[in-house]
């Protein structure tokens, strides 16, 4: 087993192991540094929409507390509960909706990528 070739920002050596037909570890190639460039983003947007639902609950235990203590009315809780449920409800189509687009520039991917293979095949790798 070979060590990765890749020298990292803070001027060590990777100590990860290099992938069979590769100088580089699956961090370090380059051959899937837009893989990982897509799995990046997708986290960030992930911890954006984990933040927001953290948030909702957070406000939703005050606002139960408040209730049972007499602090808010309880009309005025139903309203703002429902809200809430009205930006889980958002977040959520968010999360689908990117979902959607994630899997359609995929299959667009894939779909380029099988359009190649038939090419060569027909012209016989030319």
């Amino acid at each position: 087993m070979r060590g990765c070739s890749a020298i990292k920002a803070n001027g060590e050596r990777c100590k990860g192991i290099a992938a069979s037909g590769s100088d580089y570890c699956p961090a370090h190639d380059p051959a899937r540094a837009e893989e990982r460039s897509r799995a990046a983003s997708k986290a960030a947007r992930s911890r954006v929409q984990t933040t927001e639902i953290t948030l909702i609950k957070s406000l939703l235990k005050d606002l139960y507390e408040a209730v049972l203590e007499g602090r808010v009315d309880r009309a005025a809780a139903a309203v703002a509960n429902q809200i809430a449920n009205t930006q889980l409800r958002a977040v959520e189509v968010e999360r689908r909706a990117r979902e959607q687009d994630d899997l359609e520039i995929r299959l667009d991917e894939l779909e380029g990528l099988l359009e190649e293979a038939e090419e060569r095949s027909t012209y016989g790798g030319r």
